[in-house]
């Protein structure tokens, strides 16, 4: 069962035996480790950072994450038994798939292909749609090369991640992977990002195909009331599934 928590208790937490700690805000950034840690089931606790408030500026959650982002997580059971603190969701995603040897591929090829659509994500799809819903829904003042700019390279992006998924029921493969779970957070705002799927089925279909699994969908529920946007297709959704964890 998820606890949450908040930061001063987090030493607290640590001496008891052994969920790991994920430090989180519902942002698609944070919902690739909730999803990841449910569909991986490992039992976890959830220390919220506030990232409207400045909680990742704290100086004990600077110690885990010194570049002020979430998520992060820490494990009291990494390498050798030690404890090990992680930031940056793309590197969590693969020690989590490693520690548990799920949904990472069953040969170098395919875990070269999950790195591959992994590392697109984090560098093409989570910053280009991020600068995407700044510019369009939260920038004080409109700028319409801006907005421009970050609809039209995401609208490019989205192009890339169809035609994949025209070749393949999931993005890097016939099998459910990290890499999924990386992407499918960005892609489930899309109409904030002021996108259509109407020249994208097969972007649709895998929506759709992901949003079935349990485990997704509670990950993705995880403090849905905390979000300040409640705009996106999924979220009322999100608030039914979290009233009934």
């Amino acid at each position: 069962m998820v606890q949450l928590t908040n930061l001063r208790n987090h030493e607290a937490l640590m001496t008891a035996q052994d969920p790991i700690h994920l430090y989180y805000w519902p942002t698609p950034n944070g919902w690739k480790v909730s999803i990841a840690l449910e569909e991986f089931a490992l039992p976890y606790e959830v220390t919220l950072i506030d990232i409207g408030k400045g909680d990742q500026f704290a100086p004990d959650f600077l110690e885990i994450s010194p570049n002020n982002r979430m998520p992060a997580i820490t494990d009291p059971n990494g390498p050798d038994g030690a404890p090990i603190n992680l930031f940056e969701s793309g590197a969590i995603l693969q020690y989590l798939a490693r520690k548990t040897g799920q949904f990472y591929g069953s040969s170098p090829r395919e875990q070269i292909a999950i790195d591959q659509w992994l590392m697109w994500q984090m560098g093409g799809v989570g910053p280009m749609a991020g600068q995407a819903h700044h510019f369009l829904k939260y920038a004080p003042d409109p700028i319409p090369y801006a907005k421009n700019r970050y609809r039209t390279e995401v609208a490019r992006l989205y192009g890339v991640l169809d035609r994949q998924l025209a070749k393949s029921e999931y993005v890097a493969g016939d099998s459910y992977s990290i890499a999924d779970m990386a992407i499918w957070p960005w892609a489930s705002l899309w109409e904030g990002q002021e996108q259509s799927l109407d020249d994208k089925p097969h972007l649709a279909r895998w929506l759709k195909l992901l949003w079935e699994r349990p485990a997704l969908r509670k990950g993705r529920a995880l403090s849905a009331d905390l979000r300040k946007d409640k705009s996106d297709t999924w979220v009322q959704d999100d608030l039914k599934s979290a009233q009934s964890l």
